[in-house]
């Protein structure tokens, strides 16, 4: 069995592995850190009641790498580079669901996170989590960065088409709305109800910290016009995804490396994404339409931001770390309806 510890557990990513943890066979959750320490995690989190007996504790590194093989850091950006320094140097395996490990430019880190690193030397050690690319090297990892929920509905559509008759002079244009639960649970004026009910509306558009980790994850071979939305509903992302063509071309082929992808579904040509599809998953399903008239490849692609973007994928690398079945604990379909 697989001792589980957990730093920032209330949080909706926390919550979300807490509870994907729960249906795992081979994994148990021993240790929560949060700054309610003394306090039953089913006290402060009543839905977990009957589940688990974890009190809280504060942070302490050394006692988290004695009772734990492993440990996942779910906490804001920034908040999580000197807990992985940490852990990492206490001999731990860990897994970042935040963001300060997965962009290799420090200088980039800089300009999005607003925040100097304070590891820098970490960052060139971590391997980013996106499992259909980085399998091998997360087998043997002691730090993974588990990607961003955004990135991955961009990223696992975008990487085949790397040397394909894509025009590159032309930004890739990124339209995606993700569910509120993505802002996390931090209290904003802007998403309260009053604020986001019946309404939708863009942020953060040319600045949004995820354009670097998207391109970054693409060789740098597109340039990405990002544009984030937050719509009033609780979970899941929508990716729309305009491609400029320098001609048409059977997309398909493409996508054949994802066939035995077991949680990439590859939907195909007229067959787009939905979030109910995925809502409660850790799949990720997108399909495209070629636009002839305009000379655009359209890609829809659809994920849940807590467990395909987060969570979910962070347990994947969880299994391969320990060598047990990618598959493990995660083999559930979407909540429709």
């Amino acid at each position: 069995m697989i001792r589980v510890g957990l730093v920032g557990a209330i949080g909706y990513g926390g919550r979300e592995l807490i509870r994907l943890l729960g249906m795992h066979p081979e994994a148990e959750l021993v240790a929560a850190v949060e700054l309610e320490g003394g306090r039953r995690l089913d006290e402060l989190l009543p839905a977990l009641g009957k589940t688990t007996d974890v009190v809280c504790e504060t942070f302490d590194a050394k006692a988290l790498a004695e009772k734990c093989d492993a440990v996942f850091i779910a906490v804001p950006g920034t908040k999580s580079m000197a807990i992985g320094q940490a852990l990492f140097e206490a001999g731990v395996k860990t897994l970042d669901m935040g963001s300060d490990f997965r962009l290799r430019d420090i200088e980039e880190f800089k300009t999005y996170y607003k925040a100097d690193h304070c590891c820098p030397e970490l960052v060139e050690q971590a391997v980013y989590g996106h499992v259909p690319y980085h399998r091998d090297e997360i087998r043997d990892a002691q730090l993974v960065a588990v990607p961003g929920c955004y990135p991955i509905s961009v990223i696992n559509p975008l990487k085949p088409l790397i040397g394909a008759p894509v025009d590159t002079d032309i930004p890739i244009i990124v339209d995606t709305i993700s569910g509120m639960s993505g802002a996390g649970r931090a209290l904003f004026e802007a998403f309260h109800f009053p604020e986001m009910n019946e309404n939708v509306k863009a942020y953060k558009i040319g600045v949004h910290q995820h354009t670097p980790e998207i391109e970054q994850a693409l060789n740098r071979a597109f340039l990405i016009q990002f544009t984030p939305h937050i719509g009033p509903y609780t979970r899941g992302i929508l990716s729309t995804i305009t491609v400029r063509v320098k001609e048409a071309f059977d997309v398909a082929p493409r996508y054949a490396r994802y066939k035995d992808e077991p949680f990439i579904r590859v939907l195909g040509e007229g067959v787009l994404g939905e979030i109910k599809h995925v809502r409660g998953s850790n799949f990720c399903d997108f399909g495209w339409v070629m636009d002839e008239r305009t000379g655009n490849l359209v890609i829809v692609s659809a994920i849940d931001n807590l467990v395909g973007g987060t969570a979910g994928q962070a347990i994947q690398c969880m299994n391969l770390m320990f060598g047990l079945e990618e598959t493990t604990g995660l083999m559930m379909t979407g909540m429709a309806p």
